[in-house]
């Protein structure tokens, strides 16, 4: 039970959405969307998410929408023995990201991040969420339930970083233009309505400090 209540279109776009990421995609993720895409598509090579998590990640860490766990796999822990905890909706990247990551020991929950997320687990000092809200259902505004979902979780004087590829207020190439179209038609992503003055207001309502940094058509932030 994901213990959430939502239109049954959202739900739908969730399950489109997730369920993209098969084995055989995460099996080609890093190279195909962390290395081609990122640099060619949405202007904004991976090495610049990989520099926000290494300003940001802390010993007490917890990753939502991990992939295949690229990034916690090249950053660097102020520790050698970090507390890391991995959540996700869909069992593949868990379980990817679980065994590539399994030096950390690391925590995982299966969870939707829309609804209230129920965990027995004492609090974290750094959040990650990289590339998820454009594939989660809604718009900009609607999708800060996540941050209020998340912001549970956090410490006092915690961070919550990550990026999300935006479609209005952003240089966009044609490339990403025609992509962003055909993956909200697909439903593997939801971000159409997705805009730089949006993230920055929502992450405003939330948070009491946010930063945004704009590379091609990625949002980088920050908040606090």
């Amino acid at each position: 039970m994901l213990g959430i209540v939502m239109e049954d279109t959202n739900i739908e776009r969730i399950k489109t959405a997730q369920a993209l990421y098969t084995k055989p995609l995460l099996a080609v993720y890093d190279w195909l969307l962390l290395g081609l895409h990122c640099r060619f598509i949405w202007g904004c090579p991976s090495h610049h998410m990989l520099e926000l998590y290494n300003r940001y990640v802390s010993a007490n860490h917890l990753d939502v929408g991990v992939g295949t766990g690229y990034f916690l796999d090249h950053c660097k822990f102020p520790t050698a023995n970090p507390r890391l905890a991995l959540m996700d909706l869909n069992s593949n990247c868990l379980e990817v990201c679980g065994k590539r990551l399994a030096r950390y020991k690391p925590s995982a929950y299966r969870k939707n991040v829309l609804g209230p997320i129920d965990i027995d687990t004492p609090g974290f000092d750094s959040i990650g969420m990289m590339n998820l809200l454009h594939c989660l259902p809604g718009n900009m505004k609607s999708k800060g339930v996540v941050f209020n979902n998340l912001k549970a979780l956090l410490n006092p004087n915690g961070v919550i970083f990550g990026s999300t590829f935006l479609y209005g207020g952003v240089q966009r190439s044609l490339w990403a233009t025609f992509t962003l179209y055909l993956t909200n038609r697909l439903g593997f992503m939801t971000n159409m309505e997705d805009d730089l003055e949006g993230l920055k207001t929502t992450l405003a309502q939330h948070f009491a400090h946010s930063s945004v940094q704009v590379i091609g058509c990625v949002g980088l932030f920050a908040a606090s």
